[in-house]
């Protein structure tokens, strides 16, 4: 199995990077972004980690033994960055009509099918989405509103799509992270960028987040994502127009900074 062990070291990238397509239904430009290497932030209880991509039964047992570590002191609060093969997990509140193909379907297409442990309803994974798993000791910071903390990782996504030119939002009486404006000409309701989802155990937090960057979002088609029908899955590459080289690296620094931040 990948040792987690490994802190990540981010490589700069030039110092802008530019996308020079629309946005698909805008006939605004798409936004250029500043590239240049994150301020470090300041001293952190948060490791954080880049683990590349994963399966999800080894992330699982990843997490439980990174939980364990934090329920007997052995290690700190950490977030382990990583990726999954194309997979689709049922979180606590799945209704089975959300799976909108059969299960045989999905093994055909090499899909893979998971019931967890986490909070929320149905998603999906796969390469060019930014997952990141959570390990907090709430008790040990003396935090022990949940719905306090999953505000702050809301608000640690907001400020990395901020920094990259985009607009992103919370919404009440839903978890997770939407785009601030609608697209013009279009009626939609709500764009999700981000899905969030945590499972406790001895007040350690485990599952986080899973952002999209420049995955393909026709895996979101077979299921209705967090079991929200007025809801489009939207991505980093396809608000800001195209997937530029080196946007999924430059994601990871962002929240390698903010969660920092937030969790410091």
């Amino acid at each position: 199995m990948r040792s987690p062990t490994i802190t990540a070291r981010w490589t700069a990238l030039p110092r802008t990077v530019s996308c020079t397509g629309f946005v698909k239904g805008s006939s605004k430009p798409s936004t250029t972004f500043d590239s240049s290497p994150p301020v470090n932030p300041v001293e952190s209880r948060l490791s954080v980690e880049w683990l590349g991509r994963v399966a999800y039964s080894e992330g699982l047992e990843v997490q439980a033994k990174a939980v364990e570590g934090r329920q007997n002191s052995v290690s700190g609060d950490r977030l382990l960055l990583l990726e999954h093969p194309p997979v689709i997990t049922l979180g606590r509140n799945t209704r089975e009509a959300n799976l909108l193909v059969s299960r045989e379907i999905l093994a055909a297409r090499g899909i893979g099918l998971h019931e967890v442990s986490r909070g929320g309803d149905v998603t999906y994974h796969a390469p060019g989405q930014l997952v990141g798993y959570l390990i907090v000791d709430l008790a040990a910071r003396g935090e022990l509103d949940v719905h306090h903390f999953l505000r702050r990782m809301e608000s640690a996504l907001i400020e990395a799509l901020e920094r990259l030119g985009l607009r992103g939002r919370s919404v009440v009486g839903r978890t997770g992270v939407f785009m601030a404006e609608e697209r013009e000409g279009e009626g939609l309701a709500q764009r999700k960028i981000a899905s969030i989802g945590i499972g406790l155990q001895r007040w350690v937090t485990y599952h986080g987040f899973a952002l999209n960057v420049t995955l393909d979002l026709s895996g979101f088609d077979g299921i209705v994502p967090c079991g929200l029908k007025d809801v489009e899955m939207t991505s980093v590459g396809r608000e800001l127009g195209c997937g530029p080289l080196g946007l999924d690296e430059r994601v990871r620094q962002e929240i390698a900074r903010t969660f920092g931040r937030a969790f410091a």
